[in-house]
């Protein structure tokens, strides 16, 4: 159980262990069209990562709260239509195994909403290699705000110094630099190399499978000594 684990990996979801980025993109494009806006959809996956709230603010500036909550909605509604065609990465859920294996307490540190993240579970079908869970109902402030972060390592009852976060975005990167959280960023979220080693991330590989095959030499290896 993570109560014995003394120190683990935490591992954001959408984009990171689930193919989802670009839907969570079309979605949010889909949100801002309805109510008229025309944002463009590379300039909505470079934020894709953020909390909503955050992302809607930065894509809409002069925003109302009322519309806010109204672009959330939608792109909820939207982004629920293809729940069916989420796939988790290959070698996501062995990824997962493998860290459980070496002795690491596996927190999922997702800021999504509750009902995506139980079918990212249900996608990822991980069993018991996974300790604790977040969700948006858990953290006050989104990302890039580390919230989620210190949120998911107060239930597997672990430090910052304890842990190496794994994530695909910019804003994963930062939020886990805030708190001092060595971060191990993916690019299959489509975010590059260079901007992800820019915003501080300690190593970079391609997917799951990637890390997996270096998992040994990577600081998620380091961290199971």
């Amino acid at each position: 159980m993570a109560e014995s684990k003394k120190r683990g990996v935490l591992f954001d979801v959408d984009g990171t262990l689930i193919d989802s980025s670009y839907f969570h993109a079309f979605a949010w494009w889909q949100a801002f069209r309805r109510e008229g806006l025309d944002v463009q959809i590379s300039d909505i996956h470079r934020c894709v990562g953020m909390g909503g709230d955050k992302l809607v603010r930065h894509l809409v500036p002069d925003c109302t709260d009322e519309l806010e909550e109204e672009l959330k909605s939608a792109h909820g509604a939207v982004f629920s239509t293809f729940w069916p065609s989420l796939r988790a990465f290959e070698a996501a859920r062995d990824l997962l195994a493998a860290c459980s294996d070496a002795g690491l307490a596996v927190g999922l540190a997702s800021s999504a909403q509750q009902r995506d993240l139980d079918v990212s579970r249900k996608v990822l079908d991980a069993g018991t290699s996974i300790d604790a869970w977040t969700s948006s109902n858990d953290a006050e402030a989104s990302k890039p705000e580390p919230d989620i972060l210190l949120a998911c390592l107060d239930k597997l009852g672990l430090r910052p110094e304890d842990v190496v976060f794994v994530g695909d975005a910019v804003w994963d990167v930062k939020a886990a630099g805030s708190i001092g959280i060595p971060a191990i960023a993916l690019t299959c979220g489509g975010i590059s190399e260079g901007e992800l080693r820019d915003a501080g991330a300690a190593e970079v590989y391609d997917n799951p499978r990637h890390l997996l095959e270096n998992l040994e030499s990577s600081a998620i290896g380091k961290l199971a000594r």
